[in-house]
């Protein structure tokens, strides 16, 4: 049976599709809540499995629009950690079952609500503006290991990052190849995992468009709502939606 046929499922996938493709658009940090509301209605391995397609996609529009402004010397620092994360986040996921891997998709989510919404209050970034470039490379650790479990791996590139005080196209260029390459790293774990049945591989491509469709849309609605309100919002549905895969996943 197809995955999209439930309705309930179909709804709730079609609204995870629309954030990743809103996060592409501009609206950095919405597609985190992408994974974990995909958990509600599938296992978390294949609500990941199901989005990576989708993002690796999305991926080839970004790359391409800010392909002239990034930053070599941080992708060179935090790329070799990404690796050892996403490596980590393969040899976790293999080794615990869906209930424990519910439970740190919803700690994930948690947290990273909980941080962007004291962000959002006025929190300060704890990474030095001037660290070595070892310090990325820990946070690049970070960055792969709940990338490639919950496709969140924003939190950890932005502690890093946002401090060096980037111009705003280099920050989204480095931010766009840097997760590009970390997508693609979690493709031959993820087929290590037998996360890619036929239906899968179906759903994703049936969505794909809806992705590109609501980038497209994004851009052009930017100009008229208001960012900051949406995104208080977005965050405290992620701190709900954490605590409630989190307590699932404890009594799983």
């Amino acid at each position: 049976m197809s995955i999209l046929a439930d309705p309930v499922t179909l709804a709730i996938l079609i609204v995870a599709v629309i954030l990743l493709g809103m996060a592409k658009g501009g609206l950095a940090g919405v597609g985190a809540l992408a994974t974990p509301l995909a958990a509600l209605v599938l296992p978390p391995a294949t609500a990941a499995a199901l989005l990576l397609p989708i993002l690796i996609v999305q991926d080839v529009v970004s790359v391409w629009a800010f392909r002239q402004t990034w930053d070599g010397w941080i992708i060179g620092w935090m790329l070799p950690g990404a690796a050892v994360g996403v490596a980590a986040g393969w040899y976790y996921a293999e080794r615990v079952d869906e209930a424990q891997l519910m439970a740190a998709l919803g700690a994930i989510t948690l947290a990273f609500g909980l941080y962007r919404l004291w962000v959002e209050r006025g929190g300060r970034i704890v990474a030095a503006s001037q660290s070595p470039g070892w310090v990325g490379t820990l946070f690049g650790t970070a960055m792969g290991f709940v990338s490639q479990i919950a496709h969140a791996g924003g939190p950890p590139f932005q502690m890093w990052v946002t401090p060096r005080k980037l111009p705003h196209l280099t920050f989204i260029g480095t931010s766009a190849i840097l997760f590009a390459i970390v997508n693609w790293m979690k493709v031959p774990a993820y087929l290590a995992l037998g996360a890619f049945p036929h239906e899968v591989v179906v759903a994703a491509l049936l969505l794909m468009p809806l992705a590109i469709v609501s980038t497209l849309l994004t851009v052009r609605w930017l100009k008229r709502m208001d960012p900051a309100r949406f995104y208080v919002v977005i965050y405290a549905l992620m701190v709900l939606l954490g605590a409630k895969l989190l307590w699932d996943g404890v009594h799983g």
